[in-house]
């Protein structure tokens, strides 16, 4: 039986439900990371006894996936998407935005899909888009190809986040703490391509080399899905 198949016992003596444990396990994990989250901590900040919450929760990984579906309710589109390309991009968007807004949430992309009633609506309502544009197999493989890109520059972009916060210096004053080093390193001659990046290549803001990246990798998946077929 899953998580989500599984009755929810009576409530008292602690009035508790999924819905007030969820919202607990996300405020740790915005507060710390996933690493603040546990059952017995949950259960500390709703005033109740860690074995309560066995009767809503078996494992830390059953609330880490109540947890992604809770998160999820923010990436659903709020209506039907025109055509392909605006619901993939959107998916994207919107998944980078609660990403933002609950870094924990990189840690849980990807992997098996996504069973709560959230994420089972996310995947229906992106795979809707592409119904009658191509056939089944493809649709999967262009919603894989997208995720894959947005997964793994949102992942990039919470470690540099982190990152920051944890040497407290910004890119800019971590660049200029390097920058001796990398001098010297490319004075020897032996990274050409890697001096002309540094010395030539504009610097762009996270948000900018998101969107830039999103529309190569929809421009790519026109060029098959929008093609007339053979």
């Amino acid at each position: 039986m899953t998580v989500w198949e599984r009755p929810e016992p009576p409530t008292r003596p602690v009035p508790l439900d999924r819905e007030r444990i969820v919202a607990a396990a996300v405020a740790l994990a915005d507060e710390g990371g996933l690493e603040a989250v546990s059952l017995r901590k949950v259960a500390a900040r709703l005033n109740a006894g860690p074995m309560r919450l066995y009767g809503f929760i078996s494992t830390k990984d059953d609330l880490f996936d109540l947890m992604l579906d809770e998160v999820q309710a923010e990436i659903l589109p709020g209506e039907r998407a025109e055509d392909w390309r605006e619901a993939l991009g959107g998916l994207a968007r919107r998944t980078r935005e609660a990403a933002l807004r609950h870094e924990w949430l990189a840690e849980l992309l990807g992997g098996r899909p996504a069973l709560g009633p959230n994420g089972l609506a996310l995947t229906e309502s992106t795979l809707a888009a592409l119904d009658g544009v191509t056939d089944v197999d493809t649709a999967l493989r262009a919603v894989e190809t997208v995720s894959s890109y947005f997964i793994g520059a949102i992942r990039r972009e919470v470690a540099a986040l982190r990152a920051e916060r944890a040497s407290g210096l910004s890119d800019r004053e971590w660049q200029r703490a390097r920058g001796p080093h990398v001098t010297r390193e490319l004075a020897t001659g032996r990274f050409p391509a890697l001096a002309r990046a540094v010395h030539e290549g504009s610097e762009v803001d996270a948000a900018t080399s998101f969107a830039t990246g999103l529309e190569w990798v929809l421009d790519a998946m026109a060029a098959r899905l929008d093609r007339p077929p053979a």
